[in-house]
């Protein structure tokens, strides 16, 4: 069992991602709005630094997306990484976004879906 994460700075794929997760066998996400560092740094009193990370920074998106979700089937996990890299391309490319899986020993207050096995 995984816990895979997607931080979203193309949030215009966010509703195709989720609609093709369903598709995969992801029964369930959270989402949550969130800002990045550099975005937080860039609109802080810090002037210099915040004009030095403005010119660094080509892709101005001051707010992303947090999709996190608890996937059983190692099948499922793979296959909604594949969504992602299907939708998103090349995640080495900056500005694209950030994707992670972490192992998950337990789980409260999961309800598994009908179909589960």
């Amino acid at each position: 069992m995984n816990a895979l994460f997607l931080i979203l700075n193309e949030t215009e794929a966010l509703n195709s991602i989720l609609e093709d997760f369903v598709e995969v066998g992801v029964h369930g996400a959270t989402i949550i709005d969130s800002q990045g560092m550099g975005a937080a740094l860039t609109m802080g009193d810090v002037p210099i630094f915040g004009g030095l990370m403005r010119v660094m920074h080509d892709n101005n998106r001051p707010y992303n997306k947090v999709i996190f979700t608890v996937i059983k089937d190692d099948r499922v996990l793979d296959a909604a990484v594949e969504v992602v890299n299907r939708h998103l391309g090349d995640m080495s490319k900056p500005g694209v976004g950030l994707m992670f899986s972490v192992p998950v020993n337990n789980v409260w207050g999961w309800t598994a879906p009908v179909n589960d096995d």
